[in-house]
């Protein structure tokens, strides 16, 4: 239900249209359900479809079409006859992909495998299918959600780690352009508990609202819920700040979310966390001019993060003027007209930000 035949059908209709011929093997849906499909989304293009589950049959029919590109939806639902085990168990996925890479590697034929990955993260059992293929593509977000991500796990032919952000419409897949701007639209100018930070997913710095709620609790244990953020960094950060500056956090339930649904695991995203729990705290609204980006240590340092230029970059693209970073960054881009706040310490942040 996240999209993938979606994007595959837009991604098709994008090749024929520059004369890549394809082949379309559905193995989960009937060709009427894709053709419905197909007339939502406006494909143009007359994809050839076949509906069929026996991988011999399918290469019977590749070899008499001879498509530049096959697409297999899904590696779980195709079998070989000559194996007793069921569809999408491991060895008939292993041994389908394997016969299915051995023909790529002699015909030329470009192959697009759709599999569905468990709540556990694994593929079938184990994740066979990453070692054999050339590129891994996650297509992950929130079923309920608008936004849909395309994560590059691993490829033979290019960089990892690249992402690609969608917004799923009516009528299919969109790209977001500018997905910093995407998901700060509705962060208003002034706001306890929200602060802004510059998270790098691959090479590419996306902007994105960390919004932290302290409240007091009336439980013996507080509650420490986080959304999109690592709960272990969350602890770390809530333990310096009660150490360094006396804030008496362990009286109170916190919440913190990274909003739109990206997940900030980075520890460039440290400082932004600290600030909106500060501001929470301290019902204390920073200024909607204000960005920051930093790792903070056990002792209180706030250490310096890769790629502050990049940063910088995307910041000041979107308005920002405000920049809080570590005191030892070393800044290479302009920054004219723009307030450079330099710490090198949690106490040294908070004085700052909050004089």
């Amino acid at each position: 239900g996240i999209g993938k035949s979606t994007l595959i059908l837009q991604a098709l209709d994008k090749l024929m249209s520059n004369n890549v011929s394809v082949l379309y093997v559905t193995g989960e849906e009937s060709q009427e359900q894709i053709k419905l499909r197909a007339d939502r989304l406006k494909v143009k293009a007359n994809i050839t479809l076949l509906a069929e589950n026996s991988l011999d049959q399918v290469l019977k029919h590749v070899q008499k079409l001879k498509p530049q590109v096959l697409v297999v939806d899904s590696i779980q639902t195709v079998f070989l006859p000559d194996l007793e085990s069921a569809p999408g168990s491991v060895s008939q996925v292993r041994e389908c992909a394997g016969k299915l890479l051995y023909f790529a590697k002699n015909t030329g034929t470009s192959i697009l495998l759709i599999g569905h990955v468990t709540k556990e993260g694994s593929l079938a059992g184990p994740r066979i299918l990453e070692h054999m293929v050339d590129c891994v593509c996650y297509f992950e977000g929130e079923t309920t959600g608008q936004f849909r991500i395309l994560r590059t796990i691993k490829n033979r032919y290019g960089s990892t780690n690249e992402i690609g952000i969608f917004e799923m419409t009516a009528e299919g897949l969109k790209e977001v352009l500018n997905p910093s701007e995407y998901f700060l639209k509705d962060k208003s100018a002034q706001s306890t508990g929200s602060c802004i930070t510059c998270a790098l997913e691959g090479t590419r710095p996306l902007l994105t609202e960390v919004q932290s709620l302290v409240s007091s609790s009336q439980l013996a244990n507080p509650r420490r819920t986080a959304i999109g953020i690592d709960p272990n960094r969350l602890a770390l950060i809530i333990a310096v700040l009660e150490k360094t500056t006396g804030l008496n956090l362990y009286s109170q339930d916190v919440y913190v979310n990274a909003v739109g649904g990206l997940k900030l695991y980075e520890p460039a995203s440290d400082l932004a966390i600290l600030l909106s729990l500060v501001s929470s705290f301290k019902n204390t609204a920073l200024s909607g001019q204000i960005i920051a980006f930093g790792e903070v240590s056990l002792n209180g340092e706030i250490r310096a993060v890769s790629h502050i230029d990049k940063r910088i970059q995307e910041a000041v693209k979107l308005g920002y003027r405000q920049i809080v970073l570590p005191k030892r960054s070393k800044i290479s881009v302009k920054t004219k007209d723009i307030e450079i706040l330099t710490v090198s310490h949690v106490n040294e942040v908070i004085d700052l930000v909050f004089r």
